[in-house]
C-alpha cells in the first residue's frame, strides 16, 4: 500500500476514534455530577455546616473550589476522562484494524490473548487503588496538628484519584509485558528469574515513587501484588521456554550463536569404480598435432 493510503486510513481511524470520545464526553456530561462525587468520595468530607474553624486536626476535610474557573475546568476534565474511558473499546479497534495488516497469523493470535488479559489486569490495579485510597488519605490527614485545618480545592482531590487509578492500572501491565518480551524471544524465563533481586528492590522504589499519596501503605499496595504477578510471570515464560525446546532445541540460540556440530566419523560405503572417458582417435594417435606429440592412451607422455 503507497504511503498516501496509509496516512488517508490513520487520518479516517483517528476521526472514527475521536467521534467515540466526543460521543462518550457528551453523554458522561448528564452525569458529570455523579461522576464527581464518586471520584471524591474516598476523601473523608466534612459534615455540612462546618465551618473552617469547626475543622481542626486530621479528622476530615473541607473540599471547595479556589477560583472562579475551578469549576468549569473540572467538570471538563472529568467528563473528557470518562469519555476516553468509556469509548476505550472503540478506539482500541481502531488502533487495532490500523497495525493488524503489517502482522503476521501467529502475531495476530498473541495480540489477542493479550489484550484479553490486559484489561482485566488494567481494571484490578484500578480497584485495588480505589479500595486503599481511602485508608491512604485518612492516614495523610491524621498528621495534620489540631492548630491547623484541611482544606482541599477539589481540582487537586479529583487529580489525586486519578493519578492514584492510572499508576496502579498500568503498574499491573508490567508482567505482562515481561510475558510478550519472552514470547517473543528477547528475554527468557531463566534470565527474569536471576534478576528478582534488583526487580523486587525496583518495585518498591516504582512504588515509593510513583504513587502520589507519600504514605507506605500506599507503596506497600502496590508494589505487593506486582512482586507476586511478576513472579507468575516467571513461571509463564520458564513453562514457555521449556515448550519451546522441545520443539526446536535450537530455539534459544542467538543469530550469530555458533550450533553443536556432530564431528563423530562415519563409516565409508563401498567405493565405486568410475570407468575413464574412452579418448579420441586422433588424441590415442597424435593426428591432431600432424604425429609431433606423443600420446599415450589419449595424454601426452610429458616423461
Amino acid at each position: 500500500m503507497p504511503l498516501a493510503d496509509h496516512l488517508r486510513e490513520l487520518r479516517n481511524r483517528l476521526a472514527k476514534a475521536m467521534l467515540a470520545i466526543t460521543v462518550a464526553s457528551i453523554v458522561a456530561a448528564f452525569y458529570s455530577q455523579q461522576l464527581m462525587d464518586f471520584l471524591a468520595s474516598p476523601v473523608p468530607k466534612c459534615p455540612p455546616g462546618t465551618g473552617i474553624e469547626d475543622n481542626t486536626g486530621g479528622t476530615c476535610v473541607i473540599i471547595a473550589y479556589q477560583t472562579m474557573l475551578s469549576p468549569f475546568t473540572s467538570t471538563i476534565k472529568v467528563i473528557l476522562l470518562a469519555g476516553v474511558m468509556a469509548s476505550c473499546p472503540i478506539w482500541l479497534y481502531q488502533l487495532w484494524a490500523f497495525i493488524a495488516p503489517g502482522l503476521h497469523k501467529s502475531e495476530k493470535k498473541y495480540t489477542y490473548y493479550f489484550a484479553s488479559v490486559a484489561v482485566p489486569l488494567f481494571l484490578a490495579g484500578a480497584y485495588l487503588a480505589y479500595l486503599i485510597m481511602p485508608v491512604s488519605v485518612k492516614v495523610l490527614i491524621s498528621i495534620t496538628p489540631d492548630v491547623a485545618s484541611n482544606f482541599l480545592s477539589l481540582d487537586d482531590v479529583l487529580d489525586f484519584t486519578t493519578r492514584m487509578v492510572l499508576v496502579f492500572g498500568l503498574a499491573f501491565e508490567l508482567p505482562l509485558l515481561l510475558i510478550m518480551l519472552n514470547f517473543a524471544g528477547i528475554v527468557t524465563g531463566k534470565r527474569m528469574a536471576g534478576w528478582w533481586r534488583g526487580v523486587v528492590m525496583g518495585i518498591f522504589v516504582f512504588g515509593a515513587i510513583a504513587t502520589p499519596s507519600t504514605d507506605p501503605l500506599g507503596m506497600i499496595a502496590l508494589a505487593g501484588p506486582i512482586i507476586v504477578l511478576y513472579f507468575i510471570a516467571v513461571g509463564i515464560s520458564i513453562l514457555n521456554d521449556r515448550r519451546r525446546r522441545r520443539n526446536d532445541p535450537d530455539a534459544e540460540l542467538d543469530d550469530d550463536e555458533a550450533s553443536e556440530v556432530d564431528l563423530t566419523p562415519s563409516a565409508l560405503g563401498e567405493i565405486e569404480t568410475v570407468p575413464s572417458a574412452r579418448a579420441l582417435p586422433e588424441q590415442a594417435t597424435g593426428e591432431a598435432d600432424g604425429g609431433r606429440t606423443h600420446r599415450v592412451n589419449g595424454y601426452d607422455d610429458i616423461t
